[in-house]
């Protein structure tokens, strides 16, 4: 069975290159995906990737994933810093998940200094931008080499 990794970007994602670009950089989504895609195709693994804006969306995504994938990557944006729902699902599929963010939210505002995610996943990587993704994707395909 090939490994099969989902990717799922969260809320607002599919803004990336327009919004906040001081915070976020110029890149698109496209070019993350594009990113993402050329690492798994060298590293002989497959991927999917979602952007997901409504937090239910992503709870059935992820309770979905454990038929099909063997990891999860994960950008949960701002559901990253209250949503119990999203870290629930986690918990409850049982396969590695790796929470990724473009901006150290840690350097930001004080609400996004806490991730209720962050204890129900194997690791978390942020401030790295695009590198922050493809950082997760590397832990998640070492991990599972492991």
């Amino acid at each position: 069975m090939a490994t099969k990794i989902l990717v799922i970007h969260g809320p607002n994602l599919a803004l990336l290159g327009e919004r906040e670009v001081a915070v976020y950089g110029q890149f698109t989504l496209e070019e993350i995906n594009q990113k993402l895609n050329g690492l798994a195709k060298q590293e002989n693994i497959e991927l999917e990737i979602v952007q997901l804006d409504g937090e239910g969306e992503i709870v059935e995504k992820i309770g979905k994933a454990r038929k099909s994938f063997q990891a999860i990557v994960i950008n949960p944006g701002a559901y990253t810093h209250y949503s119990v729902a999203i870290r629930d699902a986690i918990a409850a599929v049982g396969i590695p998940a790796v929470e990724v963010h473009l901006s150290n939210i840690y350097a930001r505002e004080e609400f996004r200094h806490k991730s209720v995610i962050a204890p129900v996943a194997i690791g978390q990587i942020s401030g790295f931008g695009i590198n922050s993704y493809l950082l997760g994707l590397k832990a998640a395909i070492d991990l599972l080499r492991k």
